[in-house]
């Protein structure tokens, strides 16, 4: 059954009835007879799933915000070579350098692959923005693209179908958006590859394609994986900063573990098999993406990057930087999995970047190198079960805060009749910013572009304590409580927005089996004889002292976590007092102990602030998150029926 979201309707067109349906500031006509995604018994003519209105609703968000930023650096830029034209004293050298920028502006006024025209940011003439929905089906995106982006000044609508591109054409001239959208009946990697090659025999620069003939954001939302796209869409969109919208709805195949082989296949990269597989996921995709656009000089930032449901959606930003693309060795990471035993994981760089100082002694620069491996043993340090390798894939982080942020500050203007997934909405992203852990500051740096090129995600991956009970059969810790004691201990805690009941921190593995198994010995007992040498957990409860007599299996009073299976549809988090978690809590708890003056005392250490751990209310206060706000954080299924569908069939 549709959304609520969605309103339903009909009208006649040329003597034909048709169903109406009406997403945000867009309808689409519905041919009588096909499914609007409440019936999967049926063949499909128009392709219509209400489950991806989020996944439309937040494509509209981030290329508004992204729009909003791309149209305000091109005014900053313009104004910068203003103010370096009027400087004609400074000589001729600084004409010659600004001669190659001029020319550039000039071929920005050649026709566009769409049939636009491409201007500069004079005054009273409108920048150009044009967005490609490459695989459009009923076009309903590329309609509420023109519909809700004023900035929008032409969108292409494009599908393979001549049955799919008849119906946009009827769809455009419903809504009244014959001049912003152009249809085109064509294969999109044609219709891609094209543009580049009309770029390139107007560029007056070789090898780089004029950007008239480019678009600012190149949409790619298949019926599967996208990976057949990234090598023209990278060349496509612009290289001054252009946006990626990618879709890919094959989660059986970047996040399951059989059919490894199709995953490097598609993405170049194997897949990992454990909780965190919507991560592994996401990195392995945008390095697929990283890496068809390294060959051409263009250096990538994600800018968002979510699993939702079934599917990932991913906003890259696209420059054209030979400096920065060095760095995607040193970002590009191997990973050691435990999968078979007790989930732990391991990371390794495939390269290193290391700042070294200058002949002159005056700064740094960056020295790249190769990885010395293997950094893992064959053999999981935590309970002996060999691993498996996994990878390559994205190191650095997957959100640009300030991006994520941009996209929150809009949401309270928002119209709830426009942006149906609203509150939804509002949860993943807060969630986005909250799961990002920064590493330490660089001792050096070099400059702020390669700096922020060198930076990778010290902390990838998530954990599920009830998963991490299963591994040593014990009764699972609240969440709570769990995040509590790595809190008590001097650590941070997160959660990610791939998983309910995930936590993100930065505290090593060997003190996550600490806290597992100190649960054991004040909250879970277990029963010693029913591990055996074999068993995954014994070496790490035999090391812990939790097999060396057995003290019976009598649980104490108390209430464990929910079963993943019940939190996993939760979404709603608790309405509590704010516990923000702090490096400082140990300092504090020394200090409080302290006899001595509170400021002459150095920070307690992990092993001090051991003996102080108890698993008790105040502990899981500790734990608690929260800010009072209720947030649907999580997807909670629609119906019986929630899913991808099946796909559309040309009639």
């Amino acid at each position: 059954m549709a959304s609520d979201a969605v309103a339903t309707g009909t009208a006649e067109k040329d003597g034909v009835q048709f169903k109406t349906v009406q997403e945000g500031k867009a309808t689409i006509l519905v041919p009588q007879g096909a499914k609007i995604g409440e019936d999967t018994s049926e063949v499909q003519q128009v392709f219509y799933n209400p489950i991806q209105q989020f996944n439309r609703d937040l494509s509209v968000l981030a290329i508004k915000t992204y729009g909003a930023q791309a149209v305000e650096r091109k005014r900053q830029h313009n104004a910068r070579i203003s103010s370096k034209g009027k400087k004609r004293k400074r000589g001729q050298d600084d004409e010659k350098d600004d001669a190659p920028q001029q020319k550039q502006e000039s071929s920005e006024a050649q026709p566009t692959a769409a049939g636009q025209t491409e201007t500069s940011d004079r005054p009273h003439q409108r920048p150009q923005f044009k967005i490609l929905d490459a695989l459009s089906a009923s076009g309903l995106r590329a309609l509420r693209y023109a519909h809700e982006i004023p900035l929008v000044t032409s969108v292409t609508a494009n599908d393979l179908s001549a049955s799919a591109a008849d119906s946009i054409k009827a769809n455009v001239a419903h809504n009244g958006l014959e001049d912003k959208i152009r249809v085109t009946n064509d294969d999109a990697l044609a219709l891609m590859y094209r543009a580049i090659a009309e770029g390139l025999s107007k560029s007056e620069y070789p090898g780089k394609p004029a950007k008239s003939h480019k678009w600012d954001v190149i949409d790619l939302d298949p019926y599967g994986t996208a990976a057949p796209f990234f090598d023209a869409a990278v060349q496509a969109v612009r290289d001054d900063g252009g946006l990626l919208c990618i879709t890919c709805t094959d989660s059986a195949i970047w996040a399951g573990h059989s059919w490894c082989e199709k995953t490097f296949s598609l993405y170049g990269g194997t897949p990992v098999k454990g909780t965190h597989s919507h991560e592994v996921g996401l990195r392995l995709i945008i390095q697929s993406v990283a890496s068809s656009a390294a060959r051409y000089g263009l250096d990538i930032e994600p800018l968002l990057s979510l699993s939702i449901d079934y599917y990932v959606k991913i906003f890259i930003r696209v420059t054209r930087s030979p400096q920065t693309v060095k760095f995607l060795g040193s970002k590009s990471m191997l990973l050691y999995s435990c999968d078979s035993g007790c989930g732990a994981w391991q990371t390794q760089p495939m390269m290193k970047a290391k700042t070294a100082p200058n002949k002159k002694g005056s700064g740094h620069f960056y020295k790249h190198g190769m990885a010395q491996g293997p950094t893992a043993s064959p053999f999981c340090p935590h309970c002996g079960t060999k691993t498996h390798l996994n990878g390559p894939m994205y190191g650095g982080y997957l959100h640009s805060p300030e991006f994520v942020q941009r996209l929150l500050d809009q949401l309270p203007d928002a119209d709830p009749k426009t942006y149906g997934t609203l509150t939804r909405l509002k949860g993943m992203l807060q969630t986005a910013l909250e799961e990002i852990l920064p590493g330490p500051e660089p001792t050096e740096k070099v400059n702020p572009r390669e700096d922020a090129a060198a930076v990778i995600d010290p902390y990838p991956f998530y954990i599920v304590p009830a998963r991490l009970a299963g591994a040593i059969s014990c009764l699972a810790p609240p969440d709570d409580m769990f995040r509590g004691a790595l809190i008590h201990l001097g650590y941070r805690t997160t959660r990610s927005h791939c998983r309910a009941g995930s936590i993100k921190t930065d505290a090593p593995w060997s003190t996550i089996w600490w806290v597992m198994t100190e649960w054991i010995r004040q909250k879970a007992p277990i029963k010693a004889s029913r591990f055996k040498p074999t068993m995954p957990a014994y070496k790490i409860l035999k090391e812990a002292g939790l097999l060396d007599e057995d003290k019976g299996d009598e649980a104490r009073e108390w209430t464990s976590a929910p079963k993943e299976e019940d939190s996993k549809m939760e979404d709603v988090e608790k309405q509590t007092e704010p516990i923000q978690p702090q490096n400082g809590d140990a300092e504090q708890i020394a200090d409080a102990d302290a006899d001595a003056d509170p400021q002459s005392q150095k920070p307690a250490t992990e092993e001090e602030l051991r003996k102080t751990l108890v698993f008790d209310e105040d502990l899981a206060r500790l734990g608690r998150q929260g800010d009072g706000k209720r947030l649907v954080r999580y997807q909670v299924n629609p119906d019986k029926n929630w899913g991808p569908l099946t796909k559309a069939k040309a009639q």
